[in-house]
């Protein structure tokens, strides 16, 4: 049974990422065309730090993507205190209210944004593309920082204010700490989702502007060109690079707090 586990899992490991390892291999595929390999290159990555349009859609990306973000979490994480204080009803009504847009088709969100900026005389271009980002993602945010905040204990944040602290440094010395892993969660789901977005984004981008998923898409009609899969191989390592600097990380920080409990 153990070996059939291991076979089992090892099968739904290679499912997940066979995509993503014949994405890698065709970056480096001199031959255009999917189908056939015609040797190693490494052209695609030189054209692709040599089109405007590519690079430039990568950093609308990343912008919106990190600017989205931050306000998202940041609203998220004043509602989700705000809420703590209200009554149980008030909270199940709320917590209800945030769970629609969840469930709401991305094609409704991304027609219903869109008509809302027309309606405001908005021009749809990229602050329309941020705006609809912040507004999807809030949910998804305010959620993953709500679970943390309701298990606060109130007594520390009371004690440091007795001891002298101000409100703001008691905020931010006893509470953000304890929110800390809700707000990096919030932070890096909102900014996957932004990133990964496609349908609201289309609809609210107008002409002119463009991201990663609407530039693909855009490509669809002409087939996609390599350099899109050069991208994609960096974006994916880059990944992996990322989340393997925050388990060290995660794991020197744990281990600097428990030598100082031992030494206390």
């Amino acid at each position: 049974m153990a070996k059939l586990k291991k076979v089992y899992l090892g099968i739904i490991i290679l499912f997940l990422y066979a995509p993503i390892l014949v994405l890698i291999a065709q970056s480096f595929n001199a031959s255009r065309y999917r189908g056939q390999w015609t040797g190693f290159t490494l052209q695609w990555y030189e054209k692709l730090f040599t089109s405007e349009d590519i690079i430039e859609a990568f950093l609308n990306t990343l912008t919106i993507g990190l600017t989205a973000a931050f306000f998202a979490t940041l609203l998220g994480l004043v509602t989700a205190l705000a809420i703590r204080n209200f009554s149980k009803k008030s909270q199940l009504v709320i917590r209800g209210l945030a769970n629609v847009p969840l469930l709401n088709a991305d094609i409704v969100t991304g027609i219903a944004l869109m008509l809302l900026f027309l309606g405001f005389g908005l021009r749809l271009g990229y602050d329309t593309i941020l705006m609809a980002h912040i507004v999807i993602n809030l949910p998804y945010a305010m959620l993953c920082i709500l679970p943390q905040v309701m298990g606060l204990d109130r007594v520390c944040y009371e004690a440091a204010l007795d001891l002298g602290a101000t409100p703001f440094q008691a905020f931010r010395k006893v509470i953000l700490p304890e929110l800390r892993p809700g707000i990096a969660a919030a932070f890096l789901l909102s900014f996957a989702m932004s990133a990964d977005d496609f349908i609201v984004t289309y609809f609210t981008k107008g002409a002119g502007i463009d991201t990663l998923t609407t530039a693909i898409y855009a490509q669809l009609k002409l087939g996609i060109h390599p350099e899109m899969y050069a991208l994609s191989t960096l974006f994916f390592l880059g990944v992996i690079v990322f989340v393997a600097l925050l388990m060290v990380n995660w794991r020197l920080l744990k281990g600097r707090q428990g030598k100082e409990w031992e030494e206390e």
